[in-house]
């Protein structure tokens, strides 16, 4: 009879979706429902293969330009959020469409066409090619608001060249790296305008915090989530520089290396906000089938934040 290893898992809390993404994906299914397949989304939904792969089944067809839907079909936005310029061309083509932009992100877009009329020059803090930083670049002209990507770009900057200046982020930073560069940035414009209220939004934060209460102890953790996950990326890059070198990312259980496994007893398992439950609960069955697994629940946030569905899709 062979006696399973025994091994220990951290599961921090909070992790996997967040309120802006659990939105997002029930607005597509409740629009299958209302108006039937196919229905057309510009740009993956929410940024995580599973769901993609989920929803295409269902008849879900992902585009990246208008033009690639047939007249007359019905569009929904990503909850990445998107430039006035592809509300515009929606509405010009008449296409019947429901933005399922995270409210995090419209409060992002809000502040920073409200700091453009107020005649502040607005640096965004964020990564280069992004969809959500597309879409805040877009909300106002492009000679209004500049792209921040480290702090190496802010000493390209020529201070003497603005008078009023602002600061805006993506959503889904590093708030560690963020809080850094806004530091960097208070010591060229003493007098910039920072948003009251970070605008990192909490489910960044919060599993962000969650990664950290467990790096110290793990050997290894696998952070849940895809490569073109702003908010997972991040959880990788948190927890190498929380104190678990080990942190890697991976789509699914498939990816998995057993052998690293193998050869360490604590193990961190999280997920980024856009991953479902299911690739977690995958990870510790399969898990449980190989070792005598004892789960180490540790929690640092309670969420229970929710957004509100469109109203036309609350209507029969």
């Amino acid at each position: 009879m062979n006696i399973k290893l025994k091994k220990l898992l951290y599961l921090p809390h909070p992790r996997g979706f967040c309120a802006g993404v659990d939105r997002a994906i029930n607005i597509v299914e409740l629009s299958l429902d209302k108006y039937g397949p196919p229905i057309y989304v510009r740009h993956e939904i929410v940024h995580n293969p599973w769901v993609i792969k989920d929803l295409e089944s269902k008849g879900v067809i992902f585009i990246e330009n208008l033009k690639d839907a047939p007249e007359g079909s019905r569009v929904i936005f990503s909850a990445h959020g998107i430039p006035i310029s592809v509300l515009n061309e929606a509405k010009n083509k008449e296409m019947p469409f429901i933005d399922a932009t995270c409210p995090l992100v419209i409060k992002v877009h809000n502040e920073a066409k409200r700091l453009h009329k107020d005649g502040a020059h607005i640096f965004l803090i964020g990564h280069e090619g992004h969809p959500e930083v597309v879409g805040t670049m877009g909300q106002v002209p492009q000679d209004a608001i500049t792209l921040i990507q480290n702090k190496e770009d802010i000493k390209k900057i020529d201070s003497n060249k603005y008078k009023k200046v602002a600061l805006i982020t993506q959503t889904t930073l590093s708030v560690d790296d963020t809080r850094e560069i806004t530091k960097e940035f208070k010591n060229i414009f003493s007098e910039i305008i920072i948003p009251p209220k970070e605008d990192i939004c909490y489910a960044t934060t919060n599993r962000q915090l969650a990664i950290k209460s467990i790096a110290n102890d793990c050997d290894l953790i696998y952070v849940i989530g895809a490569n073109n996950s702003s908010n997972s990326l991040r959880l990788v890059e948190v927890g190498k520089k929380s104190g678990c070198n080990q942190t890697y990312l991976i789509s699914d259980v498939s990816e998995v290396d057993w052998k690293k496994i193998e050869k360490e007893q604590k193990i961190g398992l999280t997920a980024g906000a856009s991953a479902p439950d299911i690739l977690i609960q995958d990870f510790i069955d399969k898990m449980s089938q190989l070792y005598d697994v004892e789960i180490k629940n540790i929690s640092v946030a309670d969420e229970n934040i929710t957004f509100k569905i469109p109203r036309e899709l609350n209507e029969r």
